[in-house]
């Protein structure tokens, strides 16, 4: 089996490092598939981890939810079953050996098709759980991902047989250890479900306003059930949570646009500036204009190394 794995990582390392050539987090011509290579540790990065499979074949990373840290490489896969904002760190990579991985999105109605057609069973109303988890790799699952990424190299052969590598692969996961946690998300009126529903509600309106009372409405629960699933699945509360999504964007958007910090902050929902800066420097460690000219001096240098 060990040997059976080795082989499948070596080939998907050459795989990887044929299909990019340059260091960053690249798109595939397989809907949803990206792969990853870096040269050297980055980090700390912070984004929005969608409903997706990652496996490490050469490094290591770290991924920190609220305060919950998890820690992976090329003999573990990571799961997200939800939209979860997550800080995270290369802390394996060289020039002789750059991190290289890969990323599957999916959605929980593919789920569920995979859930119906190879009739799958699934505990009903189970109690939610943690939307991130990592487990051991598989012989199973790691064939079916290298047969998903050899046909990188026969494009004809991607809108045939792709979908059905795909639904392979979900199967594969939700098989898995862990694969209860992933069923759940595709069960209407599960916990985990409902929890998924208040999670792309704040999503699609981090910068509004809105009552618990409103998003316990939306998951059909209790204020206090609300709050205790949702913290079960993200590891933090709702408030905390949309917190975190309003200062990535207003992050990127200070990255990509010369706008003064407190229209920035206007802009993703804050009332008050010095509310914005406060909170901006306790999530990235500076106020928001000393953060970018950091930000722009370390791309400038690694644009020059």
């Amino acid at each position: 089996m060990f040997e059976q794995i080795y082989r499948q990582r070596i080939e998907l390392i050459k795989i990887i490092e044929g299909h990019t050539g340059k260091d960053g987090s690249q798109k595939t011509i397989i809907p949803s598939l990206f792969f990853s290579r870096y040269s050297s540790n980055i980090g700390p990065s912070y984004g929005v981890y969608n409903p997706s499979l990652c496996i490490i074949v050469q490094g290591m990373k770290e991924v920190l939810l609220s305060r919950e840290r998890f820690q992976y490489g090329p003999a573990d896969y990571l799961v997200a079953s939800v939209n979860l904002p997550i800080t995270a760190q290369i802390t394996e990579a060289s020039i002789e050996e750059p991190y290289l991985a890969l990323k599957l999105e999916f959605t929980p109605s593919e789920i569920l098709e995979v859930l119906r057609e190879f009739q799958v069973e699934a505990e009903k109303k189970k109690n939610a759980k943690r939307g991130l988890y990592v487990s051991k790799i598989e012989c199973s699952l790691l064939d079916a991902v290298t047969r998903l990424a050899r046909l990188l190299d026969n494009p004809k052969d991607i809108p045939v047989i792709a979908p059905l590598i795909r639904k392979e692969i979900i199967y594969r996961v939700l098989q898995g250890e862990h694969g209860e946690l992933l069923k759940q998300i595709a069960i209407e009126g599960s916990s985990t479900n409902q929890i998924n529903d208040v999670i792309e509600f704040i999503m699609n309106n981090y910068e509004k306003s809105f009552k618990i009372e409103d998003l316990a409405d939306i998951a059909n629960m209790s204020v206090s059930s609300l709050h205790r699933h949702f913290k079960e699945v993200a590891a933090m509360s709702p408030i905390q949570f949309q917190k975190q999504l309003r200062l990535q964007e207003a992050r990127s958007l200070l990255l990509s646009e010369s706008s003064d910090a407190a229209d920035v902050g206007f802009r993703v929902g804050y009332e008050s500036p010095s509310q914005f800066s406060r909170e901006y420097s306790r999530m990235f460690g500076l106020p928001p204009k000393e953060d970018m000219k950091r930000l722009r001096e370390n791309l400038d240098k690694s644009i020059n190394q």
